[in-house]
């Protein structure tokens, strides 16, 4: 340690020293992703929106929604929300549950910005890169907006609107009457199935998918506070929207796709048995990568630089059980990259955009 700032002071003058010690490195939000294990489907899928049907009978449940700052504001959702998965040869397919007595939807045309609407929503990130994810949106009109994102905004990530789910298919079902504050309405659900090849294609090649294979997943759930007005239905005026969500972020983010939930994918049919989560070593590895690169944030807010020893990021703070963490840092100019050994031989990194890969 006294090396590295004996070598920063030499190079970059002494107040980069002390700029350096001033670098708090914060704690970032606690690592404790949700899992769900998908089993494929028992028949043939109709999308209609309605999921109270035999093919989705034995599919288990994911956890009811929380707030997306989870512990950070621990209160109950004021309306229940959770979603189902299975799979097939061709498609994924998603289910969702929504409790809602104010059914209240208004955008109309494809492609509109559907979170101004309560709404609910699909996050996919097939890669576990944090990269060219996609986002699928949608109200109780069963008006879509689908997108892929080349990387998290914070990032600089782009939303390319263009990119549409090539032969997805989705419709919603009502309970209860849309628009009309006379009645108590009870729900609203949702139905989806997406072609593997369209999610496939960011895997470059990638033709099906493994027995225990892993994406990241989470879902959303917007929902305003209405108030009636002349009959109708009103946002609440200077009042946020809630954000429910399957994973929380820690914070009003959604796209940090590294807190997402594990989405494993099992060969058994619902119903017909099941599958435990299993848990990859090598994502402890990838978070502790994750947490050098906010930490390299903070140190180039602090002194207009990014690290170049791991001994500046304090990384021997970081411990992995049964691995001996040993990163190291290469940075020149605007960029970096931190590598380190994973387990079973292999090696990950992590980029100054965040990306997140296997090898050198």
């Amino acid at each position: 340690m006294k090396k590295t700032l004996f070598l920063a002071a030499l190079l970059f003058g002494p107040a980069a020293v002390l700029a350096q010690k001033s670098v708090p490195f914060g704690t970032p939000y606690e690592f404790e992703p949700p899992h769900y294990v998908c089993y494929r489907a028992p028949q043939t899928v109709t999308v209609d929106g309605d999921i109270d049907t035999p093919e989705w009978a034995d599919v288990p449940w994911t956890s009811d929604f929380v707030d997306i700052q989870g512990k950070n504001r621990p209160e109950v959702p004021r309306h229940r929300c959770r979603a189902k998965l299975m799979w097939d040869d061709r498609y994924l397919y998603i289910a969702a549950e929504m409790i809602e007595p104010n059914l209240w939807a208004t955008l109309t045309e494809r492609e509109s910005v559907i979170f101004q609407d309560n709404d609910f929503e699909v996050f996919l990130d097939v890669t576990g890169s944090t990269h060219h994810y996609m986002e699928f949106e949608v109200n109780a009109l069963g008006t879509e907006w689908d997108l892929m994102l080349t990387r998290p905004y914070r990032d600089g990530g782009a939303p390319l609107n263009a990119w549409n789910m090539n032969g997805m298919r989705s419709a919603v079902k009502l309970y209860g009457t849309l628009n009309d504050p006379s009645d108590t309405d009870e729900k609203w659900t949702f139905e989806m199935a997406i072609p593997l090849a369209t999610l496939l294609e960011v895997q470059y090649g990638k033709r099906g998918i493994a027995d225990g294979e892993q994406w990241r997943l989470n879902f959303s759930r917007v929902q305003w506070r209405l108030d009636v007005a002349e009959g109708r239905y009103v946002k609440r005026p200077k009042t946020p929207e809630d954000n429910w969500v399957w994973a929380p972020t820690g914070k009003i983010s959604i796209h940090e796709p590294e807190y997402w939930g594990f989405l494993q994918f099992s060969e058994i049919t619902a119903g017909k048995g099941t599958a435990p989560f299993v848990r990859d070593r090598n994502e402890e590895v990838k978070w502790a990568l994750r947490q050098l690169y906010f930490r390299q944030r903070e140190f180039r807010g602090a002194t207009g630089r990014w690290a170049t020893a791991p001994e500046e990021l304090k990384a021997a703070d970081i411990k992995i059980e049964g691995l001996d963490f040993r990163p190291t840092v290469c940075a020149a100019g605007d960029a970096y990259r931190i590598v380190a050994s994973g387990f079973g031989g292999t090696s990950w990194y992590i980029d100054h955009q965040g990306y997140v890969g296997q090898g050198r």
